[in-house]
């Protein structure tokens, strides 16, 4: 279980072929590494990853075909900025949102604009997503906790303090870049225990 509150920003050092479809990402972190042991999960991007190897401040993850498939890791190279959050501890203050690190769908930014002092990003999501977006509800973009600020048809907006923008990677972000979504697991839960009633209903 994660916050959405990213500590750092990693750099992508290697993304190496391994068995069958899968990968093994390697990324140089700085705080992230202090205690950290094989076995842990850190959220990178978002998405809930296993720690395999640990070398000094780079560790390494091993990805499953289908996690590839199903995030935007695909197209993932050397030298990118990744997102990172240590998962979060028992007694730890909780900001930001329940964010479960399995993503649900990726989305392709359409927009990222400066408005005064803060900035804007538009996101297209994918169609199954779109019901959990609410106006003031939570998201997920690449592992932040951030607040839905409009829903217009296929797409969404929030809008980022500097400071989001200086310590995440969106501060790379441009139209067309591929994005980790997840949607806000309360809401989830609503439409499941709905369904549920309305099943015993019928």
């Amino acid at each position: 279980m994660f916050t959405g509150l990213v500590e750092e920003t990693g750099i992508v050092r290697s993304v190496q072929p391994g068995q069958g479809q899968s990968v093994r990402l390697s990324v140089d972190t700085g705080i992230v590494a202090d205690g950290i042991s094989i076995g842990d999960s850190v959220a990178v991007n978002g998405c809930c990853l296993t720690v395999v190897a640990i070398d000094g401040k780079l560790l390494s993850f091993d990805l499953l075909g289908e996690t590839v498939r199903r995030t935007s890791f695909a197209g993932l190279g050397p030298g990118a900025l990744v997102n990172l959050e240590r998962s979060l501890a028992v007694g730890q203050r909780m900001g930001g949102h329940f964010v479960t690190g399995h993503i649900d769908g990726v989305g392709t930014v359409r927009s990222l604009v400066r408005e005064g002092e803060d900035f804007v990003i538009r996101v297209a999501a994918p169609a199954e997503l779109l019901p959990y977006l609410v106006y003031k509800g939570s998201v997920s973009i690449d592992g932040i906790s951030l607040t839905v600020a409009g829903v217009e048809g296929d797409s969404f907006h929030v809008c980022l303090i500097p400071h989001t923008m200086d310590v995440t990677n969106l501060k790379e972000r441009k139209s067309g870049d591929r994005v980790n979504l997840e949607a806000d697991m309360l809401a989830k839960y609503v439409e499941r225990i709905i369904e549920a009633r309305s099943s015993r209903q019928g």
